[in-house]
């Protein structure tokens, strides 16, 4: 096995949108930096950005009701919600300059327009669903926003839903016109073939094996080069750890402070994919519900309307699952050998805590697949056992770590950037919201890790992301002109009269 040393400016691990966004920004703003990218499976895309992996698509807290909370005096406390759409904003529009800059074609392969819609039933839920929408119909990024007890109405939103439909219980619902359905399987594979172009050497089929610390500062990433057999080194003054899962591990190996009392829980998840077209053709949303009480924010209900291969698709879920898999195609010992002697009180504690979440998931994994259609059935009344299939989705990993809110073991459900004190080196480790936010992420590393460059790299940015550095929910106008562009770039029909 022989041993090749290289060296270049920049290392991307993994293949996935995280990786493709970073690339993509720098190639912008440093065309000159030489980028490699290393990714241990066959393509782009295949673990959590792929489409079949990706539960969420196209996150604008439209919909999502976890991300507004019931404060204790009753009134409803959105800022998560504005923070996750200032976010998605930021992504549609360096999509949007990708386009009209021709670096990525045909936008409508990866982004459609499609309405989010929340749906709750009973009495304290529809008194929570009305004071939500009071509460974002003031906002901005929320105008459009309609809401309905109306079961007429709701027959016209949503037939599927609402067809067969005996309960006597009050339902409500809210519909907004101006999400989307994002399919990032497929945005990752366009960038990583614009990134490609620009000549960034791109290795499948190479894992890394480890990373050390140089005398000069750089890092040595070691890599096997799966089909050769060879052992490769690759030194570079920073690196991005952006393989899903897998990030926890190839963090812990860099050794950083930064990577201590840090641990991580792994959750799959299922799906029921609808395999009749005709049912599938009477739904046309997103349409998230609430989480059981007891239930990890990750498990929210939703029957989402979704393109991919270009069909409509209908999926219901999640339906949590537990493997001890960091990735789907990992190994069963991920977890075990996750745990080390500065984390080991960090994950303890958090398994003390997290009883009724591991109680939740043993439940999860025990379903069979008619406990699953019941579940469905809440949502359409009518639906037949051998019209719908279980796919398995990606694994997710939830960050583990000490905060002094929660005290030691929190179980943390948002994406994570672990950055090393000089920024030679970043990770990003964590779930949802993920993906629609990856922009904002990444320039959140850009800042971290190249503090040097941002003001002469902060002209470029703005005519790329033209709100960088301001809410567009505080400017309006700005937020009208910008949603309008970007919805025509990337070939959006949306609903004039939701944004005037």
């Amino acid at each position: 096995m022989s041993s090749i040393q290289k060296k270049t400016d920049v290392i991307l691990i993994g293949a996935g949108v995280m990786s493709a966004t970073l690339g993509s920004l720098l190639k912008e703003l440093s065309p000159q930096w030489e980028i490699k990218v290393f990714e241990k499976l066959a393509n782009a895309g295949e673990e959590s950005s792929n489409e079949w992996n990706n539960a969420g698509t196209g996150h604008a807290a439209l919909c999502e009701l976890n991300y507004t909370s019931e404060k204790p005096d009753g009134t409803i406390d959105i800022t998560k919600a504005v923070n996750v759409n200032e976010q998605f904003q930021i992504s549609r529009q360096f999509w949007s300059y990708l386009v009209n800059s021709n670096l990525i074609q045909n936008p409508q392969g990866f982004i459609k327009s499609l309405p989010h819609m929340s749906l709750v039933q009973g009495i304290e839920n529809v008194a929570f669903l009305k004071k939500r929408m009071e509460a974002l119909s003031g906002n901005p990024l929320f105008q459009g926003m309609e809401y309905s007890e109306d079961a007429g109405k709701l027959k016209e939103w949503i037939p599927l839903i609402m067809e067969g439909r005996t309960s006597t219980e009050p339902i409500a619902a809210t519909k907004i016109d101006s999400g989307t359905d994002v399919n990032f399987g497929e945005l990752t594979r366009m960038l990583f073939d614009h990134l490609k172009s620009k000549d960034v050497e791109i290795n499948y089929k190479h894992s890394v094996e480890d990373l050390n610390r140089t005398s000069d500062g750089s890092w040595e990433v070691k890599i096997h080069d799966i089909d050769s057999g060879r052992i490769e080194t690759h030194t570079a003054k920073f690196v991005f750890i952006g393989g899903g899962g897998g990030s926890l591990h190839l963090l812990q190996k860099t050794g950083i402070p930064e990577s201590k009392h840090i641990g991580g829980f792994p959750v799959s998840g299922l799906f029921m994919v609808c395999n009749k077209p005709e049912v599938a053709a009477q739904h046309n949303a997103k349409v998230y519900g609430k989480a059981k009480v007891g239930a990890p924010p990750m498990s929210v209900p939703h029957l989402d309307t979704r393109f991919i291969d270009d069909k409509k698709t209908l999926l219901f879920g999640p339906f949590a699952g537990f493997s001890p898999k960091f990735l789907k195609t990992g190994s069963n010992m991920d977890l075990i050998t996750s745990v080390k002697p500065n984390n080991v009180f960090t994950m303890l504690a958090a398994g003390a805590k997290n009883m009724p979440l591991t109680k939740y998931l043993i439940e999860q994994v025990l379903q069979s697949k008619e406990q699953r259609m019941e579940e469905l059935r809440e949502f359409i009344p009518n639906a037949k056992s051998e019209d719908w299939d279980i796919v398995v989705a990606g694994q997710r990993v939830q960050v583990i770590k000490d905060t002094e809110t929660g005290g030691k073991g929190t179980l943390q459900f948002g994406t994570e950037v672990i950055s090393g004190a000089d920024g030679s080196i970043a990770a990003l480790l964590g779930a949802s919201p993920g993906a629609s936010t990856a922009v904002h992420v990444m320039l959140d590393v850009l800042g971290k890790s190249f503090p040097q460059h941002m003001t002469e790299w902060e002209p470029k940015i703005k005519q790329m992301i033209p709100s960088y550095g301001m809410k567009l929910s505080e400017n309006p106008e700005l937020f009208r002109q910008i949603h309008a562009s970007t919805a025509e770039t990337l070939g959006l029909s949306e609903k004039e009269e939701a944004l005037s």
